[in-house]
């Protein structure tokens, strides 16, 4: 769901951003330009996310194969 989210704020700011630079409206274009970035951060973050959750899933793997042996 987050990642649908991230698309459509991306998509949103490339759309404010092109307003922006249409009609020269420089607030819009900036904000636009944020709206891109913060979403490309949440991306980054949501994939650090899973990516330890990743780790943390094969250490506790790894912790219950030796307690079993």
């Amino acid at each position: 769901m987050a990642d649908l989210q991230n698309e459509f704020d991306k998509a949103s700011g490339k759309a404010k951003e092109a307003f922006g630079e249409a009609t020269g409206n420089k607030s819009a274009e900036n904000e636009g330009k944020a709206d891109q970035t913060k979403a490309d951060i949440k991306d980054k973050l949501n994939e650090a996310g899973d990516a330890i959750k990743d780790k943390a899933n094969e250490a506790l793997g790894k912790f219950q194969d030796n307690k079993d042996n």
